[in-house]
């Protein structure tokens, strides 16, 4: 049986080994292809690949099985339990303007766009796609810290009447209805809370596992069709969403 392959990790030595490898073993489970082995390699060989002693990494999967995403099995392995999903998320319902406002302010640089391939948890909302094409933005505040930053997955077709220069100036959202004329009728809003990896951690400038918030918006135009999938990572020591809730 072949066993299924975490992601790599960058360890940061001011932070406890075994919570970093627990933690991104976690997130490579969770964020695994539905077709993907559930068996995991040996502890020896989950040391070494994350470069840490048997007894950290020993201390890294018990972590993981209280929690319920794997199960031990003497003499025979390591198993990820095939139910094992991230817990339910905070979801938030508003107005497209609402959305507009929350992604908007300070100052936006496009980092790059192109066709990309489609992550599996982008792939699940633009069915009918292999690839899409990606924008990836990063804000940051007036005095130039970054805040968070943004990769949007649009529509080939509606990504090619895009205006680079209308990204630095507006959310996706209000390029999309407001200068494409696309007619949305829903955006659908996931909020949870991750650990940076080493790439958000370079762009927002915060050690590597901070907290930050992972946003998920999916935009709906008027046929029922997603247009756009945007995952935003906002640093966790920056922002807070509120919601409010109003007897009918």
């Amino acid at each position: 049986m072949n066993a299924f392959a975490p992601d790599s990790l960058v360890l940061n030595r001011r932070l406890p080994l075994w919570y970093q490898v627990s933690q991104s073993l976690r997130a490579s489970i969770l964020g695994r292809r539905p077709d993907a082995p559930l068996r995991l390699p040996t502890e020896e060989d989950l040391a070494d690949h994350y470069g840490v002693s048997v007894l950290t990494m020993r201390q890294a999967l018990k972590e993981l099985e209280d929690e319920g995403l794997i199960s031990r099995h003497r003499r025979r392995g390591t198993f990820i339990e095939a139910a094992a999903r991230r817990g339910a998320p905070v979801k938030l319902l508003g107005s497209v303007d609402a959305i507009v406002a929350q992604q908007s302010g300070g100052r936006t640089t496009v980092l790059r766009h192109g066709p990309a391939p489609l992550p599996p948890e982008v792939a699940e909302h633009l069915t009918d796609l292999t690839e899409a094409t990606a924008f990836r933005r990063l804000r940051c505040d007036d005095s130039g810290e970054p805040t968070d930053w943004a990769e949007n997955f649009v529509r080939p077709e509606l990504a090619d009447r895009i205006d680079l220069a209308d990204l630095e100036r507006w959310p996706m959202t209000k390029v999309l209805r407001d200068a494409l004329g696309v007619r949305i009728s829903r955006i659908t809003d996931t909020v949870e809370a991750r650990l940076a990896s080493p790439e958000t951690a370079a762009l927002l400038q915060v050690p590597l596992l901070s907290p930050i918030l992972h946003y998920t918006g999916v935009t709906y135009d008027d046929t029922g069709r997603a247009v756009d999938v945007v995952r935003i990572h906002y640093r966790g020591d920056r922002f807070s969403f509120t919601v409010t809730m109003e007897a009918p």
